[in-house]
């Protein structure tokens, strides 16, 4: 049996190293998703249906740019960012 993993905090130095490593388009991305994903949350009555497809189609093209970095990066509307 695996001893259970504790959650420990990351310093903001390895924070800023791992930041680092990540291009800026991916950083870029990934903010506009997650952003978009917000929006789509907002936007779930039948008159805001025009902006909830443009928030989709904003958050289909920066899922795009992360799952090219990383498939484990996409954000999906309503999940947990």
């Amino acid at each position: 049996m695996h001893p259970q993993l504790v959650p420990v905090p990351i310093p903001d130095a390895v924070a800023v190293l791992i930041g680092q490593q990540i291009p800026e388009r991916v950083l870029r991305a990934e903010v506009e998703a997650v952003n978009q994903a917000y929006n789509i949350t907002l936007c779930r009555a039948p008159q805001y249906r025009e902006a909830r497809e443009h928030a989709q189609s904003a958050l289909a093209r920066a899922n795009k740019t992360l799952a090219a970095f990383d498939p484990r990066l996409m954000v999906r509307a309503g999940g947990a960012a």
